[in-house]
């Protein structure tokens, strides 16, 4: 029962919803005692050939009006008590939401969506039937069961309640011992579902790999394999939750059994009436929902304490990057001005010994491009992650307009810079709600402007509804350079004051690059480029170009400079252009 104590800042905070909801519960159970002893009742007064028509039918409606109050009462406590359950889920998912959006990327590199996902849903629905049908439970069960056992001693007899409840106390032993089993499956088969959701997640979201190279009877294989290993863990689930009904109906059983034939002893020495027995008999049927109570109760409890636990441990994860340090005071406007990076050494948490970059320094003036070219894991990437303050901890500083990157919070921070990644992604909505993404108030006529300069408008007349075209998921509609090209002219209705392409032009032909980047030098003219590229067209024109390898910059200059110097630069740009020349 565990879990109710860890509830209990939900319960507090929604007491008088929950103490009207148990208040009318109450009420209810202590109506359903009504119409057993009107039965009792009117067995003794047939038995005794003593009732009218106008006693029976003052009888009749004695049931039908508790029949009618029960349906009040009913109505009252199921929307309290349920609608809290409601509340709690919502506020759950809230804060789970709330959280995925509060984390850093190294949190997503230790949990898959899948399981994320699993969290948000399974997890969730288990927590919010404690709330709901666990309070129902918990509370119902007591106190018609203890209302009930008052009804059979106040109307019936103390002895026969004494005797008919024997069997109770071997229900609540054999409900604990099987709910502490179940806490146990169910939290393996929690585990199970997390993975069984991540590979269906994953499987969707790479159906055209698997396609391409030939691979979905063996992906198939993968996943039966894991809904078999899921099937397992889950039937050891059904199995200790399914022995929880034939024990209370073995309980059940027993004390019918001891009713009529102890009850019926009564009866025929004289000490029952026909009216108390039968009374009593219906009292047990009462009893029937508080016996299976328990163990309904504890697969709920049981369950919904794994799936708290679960949530609750990712809920305790903090992020590494906050603005506990961060100066409020500062401004978007205050960011407007030079970029400079003095970094002696950066790794990431996960390898603190290995270091991506070491030395990287550099000043870049507001209005000026930086190009960052380079072998693959050369430092590019890391250099932009840091500018994104996805990564606290370095030694070193980063300074926009003098402020310390470390002191400016990040949500101020961001606003004012525009990402294009290298892995574009695209919402499962039209072209314009994409590129208005982060401009939720645009007008089709500033869509449709920053969709010319990426070089992107004619595409987009030729689809089937132009900018109110779904474009699939992830964009699946659109070919590569398309995506690529949405994703710039996203970014550049932003506005921002830096501007960050990650290799977002390798998708593009060198018509359609030299386009997108004349438009960006005379739209940018005020404001700070970081282009990071393979192709060397993409920096050509950046008034500072830094060579990357392994972390340390190994040249620098212009484009004319670093042709002059004839290292790496000039001799990729030669191998390059003789590509081009021979396609």
């Amino acid at each position: 029962m565990g879990v109710f104590k860890k509830l209990g800042w939900f319960f507090k905070k929604e007491r008088k919803r929950y103490i009207i909801g148990i208040l009318f519960l109450a009420l209810t159970s202590v109506a359903n005692l009504v119409p057993p002893r009107i039965l009792g009742l009117m067995a003794d007064r047939l038995d005794a050939g003593k009732i009218t028509w106008a006693q029976y039918g003052g009888l009749v409606v004695a049931v039908i009006a508790a029949a009618l109050a029960l349906f009040g009462l009913r109505y009252v406590w199921r929307k309290q008590i349920w609608g809290g359950a409601a509340v709690l889920e919502r506020e759950i998912r809230s804060r789970l939401f709330d959280h995925f959006l509060a984390m850093d990327r190294t949190f997503f590199q230790r949990h898959r969506t899948g399981d994320l996902m699993a969290h948000a849903t399974n997890d969730v629905n288990a927590i919010e039937m404690v709330a709901g049908d666990g309070v129902l439970t918990l509370v119902d069960s007591l106190i018609m069961g203890l209302s009930t056992l008052a009804a059979m001693i106040a109307f019936a007899d103390l002895r026969l309640t004494i005797v008919a409840m024997l069997p109770l106390p071997f229900l609540a032993l054999g409900a604990w011992r099987l709910g502490t089993r179940l806490y146990s499956e169910f939290d393996k088969s929690q585990a199970a579902f997390s993975e069984l959701n991540n590979k269906t997640q994953e499987t969707v979201s790479g159906i055209k790999v698997l396609k391409t190279f030939g691979q979905g009877q063996e992906d198939t294989a993968a996943f039966d394999d894991l809904v078999n290993k899921t099937i397992k863990i889950n039937r050891k689930v059904f199995i200790w939750d399914s022995l929880f009904d034939p024990l209370g109906s073995l309980i059940i059983g027993l004390t019918y059994v001891i009713t009529i034939i102890y009850g019926g002893l009564l009866v025929m020495h004289g000490q029952l009436t026909i009216g108390q027995l039968v009374s009593f008999v219906a009292y047990i049927g009462n009893m029937v929902w508080p016996m299976f109570a328990i163990g309904y109760l504890f697969n709920i409890v049981e369950r919904g304490s794994a799936s708290y636990d679960r949530v609750e441990k990712l809920l305790k994860e903090k992020p590494l990057v906050t603005d506990q340090n961060a100066d409020q005071s500062i401004k978007a406007s205050d960011l407007h001005g030079d970029l400079i990076y003095q970094i002696k050494y950066f790794a990431y948490p996960d390898e603190p010994q290995i270091p991506v970059l070491q030395d990287v320094n550099f000043d870049l003036k507001a209005g000026q491009t930086l190009g960052l070219v380079g072998k693959v894991g050369s430092g590019k990437t890391a250099i932009i992650q840091l500018l994104l303050r996805e990564y606290a901890k370095y030694d070193g500083r980063i300074t926009l307009n003098g402020y310390d990157l470390q002191k400016i919070p990040l949500a101020t921070l961001l606003s004012q810079i525009a990402y294009v990644p290298q892995q574009n992604f695209l919402f499962s909505t039209t072209v314009r709600n994409n590129i208005a993404f982060g401009e939720h108030q645009a007008q089709l006529n500033d869509v449709e402007a920053v969709a010319r300069k990426s070089a992107l408008h004619q595409d987009i007349t030729q689809l089937p509804n132009a900018y109110n075209t779904l474009v699939g998921q992830n964009g699946v509609e659109l070919s590569g350079g398309q995506k690529q090209r949405l994703s710039i002219a996203r970014a550049l209705l932003k506005h921002s004051q830096i501007l960050i392409l990650d290799d977002a032009l390798s998708a593009v032909d060198a018509k359609t690059e030299t386009s997108i980047l004349q438009s960006l030098r005379k739209e940018r003219a005020d404001k700070t480029t970081i282009i990071a590229a393979h192709r060397l067209t993409s920096v050509k024109e950046a008034d500072l170009i830094l060579v990357l390898e392994d972390g340390h910059v190994i040249e620098r200059g212009t484009h004319a400079d670093l042709l002059e110097r004839g290292g790496w630069y000039a001799q990729m740009w030669q191998a390059q252009e003789f590509t081009r020349q021979e396609g």
